[in-house]
């Protein structure tokens, strides 16, 4: 009697991890779909900036626009995964910040170069995980409270360590990380291509991908499923804090100085190239390609707004009013979703 019950309880767990896997293909299936008008707009936009803006499609601005969005595409990447697990992660730069700047004390400290990037990445994946990730997956505190509190306590390290004073940093591995070239194409470029391959490789192919959709798509769900909830949440939080580290350090060689100073529209226009990716608040939807595309909106919006001679300011009012937008057009497709499975449900039950 006992094993057959057990039989039939291993049978039920299987099928139902089945369909909860086909649930989870379905959601990155869909998440394509969703990116798919940025993508038609990121078209658009481009073809507009060339025929207004004749310098647009120069070589050399194409290759400034992509390192110059290097930075944000990385942290976007960290910022996707915290996304679909149902969080946001509001300390992104100023971890970035903080990391930046313990690399510049580390090799102005005589640490090798090797040795100073190891510990700023180590430090801060440490921040994003056993910080962020700890006290929002651990103890189940609301990551809104504990993003905001620990990018305020970052924040402040940072500048009494500092003394609101930079460290000008002189690395060769930094400068050939963030300046040299390979094979003719900016070293920022090559990280950030790397960084977006990793993390999709993660999100499509590998278990951990899919518990994070899991995760994302119904905690409680994923809970009764087996999965362990909160390694998923240290791990989003943890992945975030290790790209955040990268783009410090890309930062850091670009401009050849540690700053103190945390660049507050950062975390947000990470959150809007994800949620233009087709993204949701509600977690388990977007990805990495999407979020690419992101990237690349505001990215092109910004240089060819540039190239027009529109003030810095107003790009800023115009990235708040895409994220509004972004934020706005996933409340209207979970509507519809919602209206959706009701009908559906309907269906089924009539």
């Amino acid at each position: 009697m006992s094993q057959s019950t057990e039989t039939e309880s291993t049978t039920v767990g299987a099928v139902s991890n089945q369909r909860g896997y086909a649930d989870i293909r379905g959601r990155i299936w869909n998440s394509s779909r969703r990116a798919r008008p940025v993508l038609v707009v990121d078209i658009v936009l481009i073809a507009v900036f060339a025929i207004t803006q004749p310098m647009f499609l120069d070589g050399d601005n194409l290759i400034n626009l992509l390192v110059g969005t290097s930075v944000l595409a990385v942290i976007s990447i960290g910022q996707t995964f915290v996304l679909l697990s149902g969080a946001a992660d509001l300390s992104v730069a100023a971890i970035a910040t903080l990391s930046g700047y313990l690399l510049g004390k580390a090799l102005d400290a005589g640490l090798p170069g090797w040795s100073a990037v190891v510990l700023m990445l180590v430090f801060g994946t440490a921040l994003g995980g056993l910080v962020n990730g700890f006290l929002v997956g651990r103890l189940r505190l609301s990551f809104l409270v504990v993003t905001l509190a620990s990018m305020t306590a970052f924040t402040g390290v940072v500048n009494l360590w500092s003394d609101t004073k930079s460290v000008f940093v002189t690395s060769g591995l930094v400068d050939a990380v963030a300046r040299d070239d390979v094979l003719g194409i900016p070293a920022p470029i090559w990280v950030t291509a790397v960084v977006v391959l990793v993390a999709a490789y993660i999100q499509n192919f590998t278990m951990y991908g899919r518990d994070v959709y899991a995760v994302g798509g119904n905690e409680a769900a994923a809970r009764l499923s087996g999965i362990r909830v909160e390694r998923v949440v240290i791990g989003v939080f943890a992945g975030a804090g290790l790209c955040s580290a990268i783009g410090g350090l890309l930062l850091v060689g670009q401009i050849g100085v540690a700053s103190p100073t945390v660049d507050p529209a950062l975390p947000l226009m990470a959150i809007a190239a994800v949620f233009l990716g087709g993204a949701s608040l509600a977690g388990g939807a977007g990805g990495v390609g999407g979020t690419v595309l992101g990237v690349v909106f505001i990215g092109v919006l910004q240089n060819g707004l540039s190239l027009a001679g529109i003030p810095s300011f107003w790009q800023q009012v115009l990235t708040g009013a895409i994220l509004v937008l972004a934020v706005f057009g996933d409340r209207l497709s979970g509507g519809r979703m919602l209206m959706r499975r009701s009908r559906q449900s309907r269906k089924e039950s009539s």
